[in-house]
């Protein structure tokens, strides 16, 4: 049995990218960054003087290169393969961290996570998620490591668009009810029955202190509701997945977020607001009730997520696009963790179900 429950230590705090360097020191005295454009920006003064004050050399501060694709992993395996450097830092979202975790595998280094936005708890596990380099999703990578460190600094997580932290919501809404679904495939133990635990855990804390953390965004404050949420963002939601491993996997939201991949209207739209939708979707499926369904959508309308086809900026798809849709999703490894098999015309069923309920709810939005 081999677990891996998430990343060796994980340190969040206000202003710690200041003291960031007292916590690197210890994987050796040359570094290498690598990130979005936009992060490195944010982090890389800071880090620098910080690593600078503990006499480590920031020896390179490269792009990740926007997707987190075979390709761009390839690149910058090569470009540091020869660079002498004892650890990678990595910052930005999750693409980028997936990114790196798998170079860094591939490197065989140490490996140091500063996110900047609290979107998915991808600094948390020992997995990519690989895409095309136009945005397609194609499949789980294996051949990635777990950071060694997680440093989050909760003001910049604050600083960041609020719709980040939405997104991050979404994503780790779907440990519940996906684990829900995938355990159920799998024999009772202490690892995945602890995994389920923490999921409810999870999705309890998010209705009760998600608005609370989004509100805490908009006003650019950090509150103890927001670092409560960033944290079950982040860490604790990829705890689920480490604990319970393959028993408490993703399944039919992500599968349905990655079909909705297909379509290039949707790239605007974040992970974790597909993810969202794909909750609803995966409902459908397993026949939830309407009134449930409603009550989630209730909360959908609270925090800002997206319940419907049209507010991530699919309109108007033709037989062909649905069928297309369904044929693709039912071949995501995360379909398979669905406790009954799901066929194309489930999917096209499911997702135009719940995007006729969303508008359903959408239409009775009173008039500002």
């Amino acid at each position: 049995m081999k677990v891996t429950v998430g990343p060796a230590q994980y340190i969040r705090n206000k202003s710690l990218l200041e003291d960031a360097g007292s916590y690197i020191k210890k994987f050796g005295k040359t570094a290498a960054l690598i990130g979005g454009q936009i992060s490195r920006g944010l982090v890389e003064d800071s880090l620098r003087k910080s690593l600078t004050e503990h006499e480590i050399l920031l020896k390179q501060s490269l792009w990740y290169g926007g997707e987190s694709s075979q390709a761009n992993i390839d690149r910058l395996t090569a470009e540091l393969k020869d660079a002498n450097v004892d650890v990678l830092i990595t910052t930005g979202g999750g693409k980028s961290i997936d990114t790196v975790k798998a170079v860094a595998y591939q490197l065989n280094k140490p490996l140091v996570a500063i996110p900047t936005i609290a979107a998915t708890c991808a600094a948390a596990t020992p997995i990519a998620i690989l895409y095309s380099d136009d945005g397609e999703f194609i499949g789980i990578e294996r051949k990635s490591k777990a950071p060694d460190l997680v440093l989050v600094d909760s003001e910049i997580i604050t600083k960041a668009p609020v719709r980040f932290l939405i997104a991050g919501i979404g994503d780790t809404l779907a440990k519940w009810f996906e684990t829900q679904a995938s355990v159920k495939k799998a024999v009772p133990n202490i690892l995945n029955q602890t995994a389920v635990a923490i999921a409810g855990k999870v999705y309890q804390t998010l209705l009760q202190i998600g608005k609370n953390a989004v509100t805490s965004v908009q006003t650019q404050t950090v509150t103890k509701e927001l670092e409560d949420v960033i944290d079950t963002i982040i860490l604790v939601s990829g705890s689920v997945s480490g604990y319970g491993g393959d028993d408490c996997r993703t399944a039919g939201a992500h599968a349905i977020y990655s079909g909705l991949t297909i379509f290039p209207e949707v790239h605007e739209t974040y992970h974790g607001e597909i993810v969202a939708f794909g909750i609803l979707a995966q409902l459908c499926m397993e026949n939830t009730s309407e009134d449930e369904l409603k009550t989630l959508i209730g909360y959908y309308q609270e925090v800002g997520l997206p319940f419907t086809l049209r507010q991530m900026g699919i309109t108007n798809l033709t037989e062909s696009q649905w069928q297309k849709l369904g044929e693709f999703t039912v071949t995501i490894e995360d379909m398979a963790n669905m406790p009954f098999e799901v066929t194309p015309q489930m999917v096209i069923d499911a997702v135009r179900q719940a995007d006729e309920l969303g508008n359903g709810m959408l239409s009775e939005i009173p008039a500002v």
